[in-house]
Formats: structure tokens, C-alpha cells, sequence
């Protein structure tokens, strides 16, 4: 990132906050199939959040990296959001992986 150049927070927030959304989506779908005992759906669906949630952590780490190379931010309370919605979407993936290998065992 160009130390000139000046970030565009509310297009980065915005990639986060759809990318994060998608991911948690297909998280909770990938809930739903294996609820119905459907595993390759759900675990295809999982593939596909954790995708999404990557191409997020992917653009918030582009500003982490950043300032850790010295570009001093300032941060506007949307960016907050976009990272709150990332990490608690990544938190729910994990969760969910766990809760469809519930599924499995006891169908």
C-alpha cells in the first residue's frame, strides 16, 4: 500500500462487511443441510464460507500489514464494524464445523 495513496474506508468496509455476510450465510445454510442430514451439501457450503471469509480476512489484512509497514490510519467506526462482523463470522464458522460433526455422529 502506497504511503500517499489514501484509503478508501468505506469501499474496503463494505468488501468486509458483504464478504463476512456471505460467509456467515453460507455457514448457517451449511447448518440447515446437515440438520436434514444432507453432509456433502453442507460440507461443500462450508468450503464455500470459508472462501468468502478469506477473501475478507484477505482485505482486512492488506491494512493491517500496512501499518504494521508504518502507514499510519485513521480509522472510521464502519472499518470497526466490517472487522466485528469478520471475526464474529469466523468465530461462528468454527462453531458450525463443529455442531455439523455433531449432525453426523448421532444420524
Amino acid at each position: 500500500m502506497d504511503k500517499n495513496k489514501k484509503v478508501d474506508w468505506e469501499r474496503i468496509s463494505f468488501e468486509i462487511i458483504t464478504k463476512a455476510g456471505t460467509g456467515k450465510s453460507q455457514g448457517m445454510e451449511a447448518l440447515y443441510k446437515a440438520k436434514e442430514g444432507k453432509f456433502d451439501e453442507a460440507s461443500e457450503l462450508l468450503k464455500e464460507a470459508n472462501k468468502s471469509v478469506s477473501e475478507a480476512s484477505h482485505t482486512h489484512m492488506d491494512i493491517v500489514v500496512a501499518e504494521a509497514q508504518g502507514i499510519q490510519h485513521d480509522f472510521k467506526v464502519l472499518f470497526i464494524h466490517a472487522e466485528d462482523q469478520l471475526l464474529t463470522t469466523q468465530t461462528l464458522l468454527l462453531v458450525l464445523e463443529e455442531l455439523i460433526q455433531v449432525y453426523k455422529k448421532i444420524s
